[in-house]
Order: structure tokens, then sequence, then C-alpha cells
């Protein structure tokens, strides 16, 4: 799996570009045929330091997004991998459903 991170209007510390990327090679345990994922971290305001995690993900026929915002990039990025867990979980599901 192909894992790119992108910080927009800034520059990500090496700490938040490895929890960003260690976050994104969880999906894998969920998911196996994961074909590239993208991390992107943006400021949604900067005068209200509202901080952005975006995961795109993208799989055989399908792309998966997840977004969240928080004050914190940390926190942004935990949640938004969660909500991208329980989309591969239940595109993973439909698709055992189907066979």
């Amino acid at each position: 799996m192909e894992i790119k991170v992108t910080a927009r209007h800034f520059d990500a510390k090496p700490d938040l570009r490895e929890d960003a990327i260690n976050s994104a090679k969880k999906f894998e345990k969920f998911y196996s045929h994961i074909i590239s994922t993208e991390v992107i971290l943006s400021f949604e305001k900067m005068h209200d330091s509202i901080k952005t995690a975006e995961f795109v993900v993208h799989v055989h026929d399908h792309t998966l997004v997840a977004k969240e915002s928080s004050d914190d990039f940390f926190k942004s990025l935990h949640d938004g991998s969660e909500k991208m867990v329980r989309q591969l979980t239940k595109l993973k599901t439909k698709q055992h459903v189907q066979l």
C-alpha cells in the first residue's frame, strides 16, 4: 500500500507525519486490498486554529473519504482514522455478503 502525506499551507513536523503514516498503516488490518492512502493535513480556519485531517483511501472500484476537525492534529488523526476503520469494515462486510 502506498501512503502519501500532504500538509497544506504549513510544514508538518516529523512526529506528525509519522503519526499520520502509522494511522494509515492500521487500515490494512481491517481491509487487505487497499491500493493507496492519502493523508491530508490542513488548517480549516487559521485564526480559530481548527486543524483538519482527511484520509482518502483507494480500494478496488471505491474511494473512501474520512475527514475530521478539532483543535489538535493528533486528535483529528485519531478520530479520522476511526471513521475510516468503520468505513473499511462496512465495505468488507458488504463484499462478503455479496459472495
